[in-house]
């Protein structure tokens, strides 16, 4: 499922406007993001849990050269899947 079906889906469910679905869907979006931004979570019972982790610098490889090249620490979005999404995946 890509974006327009997900906001196609959300109109037919919510008995709303696509328009109204695309607005609503960006405002989630959103609101996950920023609140990541500033190293928080958020958590939806019974779907999940989206947080930020952080990775480590690191030693790698250009696969091209084969160079030693330094990989920067970085910030890095993870999701937790609640029981209930997991459930109904099972």
């Amino acid at each position: 499922m890509n974006k327009s079906e997900l906001i196609e889906h959300i109109a037919k469910q919510a008995d709303i406007s696509k328009a109204a679905a695309g607005r609503a869907l960006e405002a989630v979006i959103g609101g996950v993001k920023t609140t990541l931004k500033k190293n928080g979570t958020v958590s939806l019972v019974g779907f999940g849990t989206f947080s930020i982790t952080k990775r480590a610098a690191r030693a790698g490889r250009n696969p091209r050269t084969g160079d030693a090249i330094k990989i920067k620490s970085a910030k890095v979005p993870k999701f937790k899947p609640g029981k209930a999404l997991k459930d109904a995946v099972n």
